[in-house]
């Protein structure tokens, strides 16, 4: 979740109590990261400047191909960085195409087969 604050420690007190999930912010301030149980998904907290908002990263281990991938389903490249890249899904959301992030990719991750 993007939240746009100057104390990311606020924003994680917050949201590991409403979410029931403990958590940490990183040595930087800038992220913080909180862990259900299992295989919950992980919600990560992002200090930003714009608004606040909720955005999903797709994990990937080819960052290219899932672009192109998202791109055929519709969604177009707002803003494309080394290690990641900011896209809009045809409802407006945005999103983030990311490498791997935590271990298990390979053997949980879907492999596409778009032929």
């Amino acid at each position: 979740m993007d939240c746009r604050t100057e104390d990311l420690g606020d924003a994680l007190a917050f949201w590991s109590a409403a979410l029931g999930q403990p958590g940490a912010v990183d040595p930087d301030g800038k992220y913080a990261v909180m862990q259900g149980a299992g295989n919950e998904p992980r919600v990560l907290l992002q200090a930003v400047a714009h608004e606040s908002r909720v955005h999903l990263d797709i994990e990937t281990d080819d960052i290219a191909a899932e672009v192109a991938r998202m791109e055929r389903l519709g969604a177009r490249t707002v803003d494309a960085r080394p290690r990641w890249t900011v896209m809009e899904a045809p409802t407006g959301h945005r999103f983030c195409v990311v490498g791997p992030q935590r271990a298990g990719l390979q053997a949980n991750g879907t492999l596409w087969d778009d032929g």
